[in-house]
């Protein structure tokens, strides 16, 4: 009688349980659910928007290669006083007088302090802010984007992840059928490599971004 008492309670708590897991099971569903319509916690807009126009990465915009951080001794020897005020203090170049600007070339532009491909010339447009305005890098790993208050003012900056340099800043005044984005971006933060130079130095892999219109 005792052992029969005990398969009765047995199978209530089993059938207990099975009810009240399915309905909590059902109750974490919806809360997924909800979640899963707001996909992001990002209180900057224009940080959001940038990860979000960017596609993610693919074969065709990820090229292999090794690229690294120098130190500061080694940046002061290779780059510029402006090249390096820019890159490693957050300086801004003078409006208009720079050196791409108006360069509108097939090409890629490169970190200045690594080399590392940032930004091609087929998502370069004219802005007339007197900087070089991309409306997305070449892929958005490559860079870093992250809320900037200094000046009295709330704005976006943008530094290369692998140099860990400053180029700019993102703003979204882009035009809207290149995904609504500005990359305002430091010509002194920049190498442009022209596309009949590009095999000779070594971006070979990168010619197939030119073809993207």
């Amino acid at each position: 009688m005792k052992q029969v008492f005990l398969l009765l309670l047995l199978g209530l708590g089993l059938f207990m349980l099975s009810k009240f897991g399915f309905s909590q099971k059902t109750g974490d569903s919806k809360i997924i659910k909800k979640q899963a319509m707001n996909p992001t916690g990002e209180k900057d807009q224009v940080i959001y928007m940038a990860r979000k126009a960017n596609p993610s990465p693919t074969k065709d915009t990820v090229v292999s290669a090794t690229y690294k951080r120098k130190d500061q001794s080694t940046l002061k020897k290779e780059l510029t006083p402006l090249q390096y005020d820019v890159t490693q203090h957050q300086a801004t170049e003078r409006a208009f007088d720079n050196a791409y600007n108006v360069e509108f070339r097939d090409g890629i532009y490169v970190d200045i302090t690594t080399g590392e491909p940032l930004f091609v010339s087929t998502d370069k447009f004219e802005s007339s802010c007197g900087w070089p305005s991309f409306s997305k890098p070449i892929n958005p790993d490559l860079v870093d984007e992250l809320v900037d208050n200094s000046h009295g003012m709330r704005r976006t900056e943008v530094r290369s992840k692998t140099g860990d340099a400053h180029l700019g800043h993102v703003f979204d005044d882009g035009p809207a059928d290149k995904g609504g984005l500005r990359y305002c971006i430091n010509s002194a933060s920049l190498e442009f490599v022209p596309k009949e130079e590009m095999k000779a130095k070594g971006y070979e892999k990168y010619l197939a971004l030119l073809d993207k219109k």
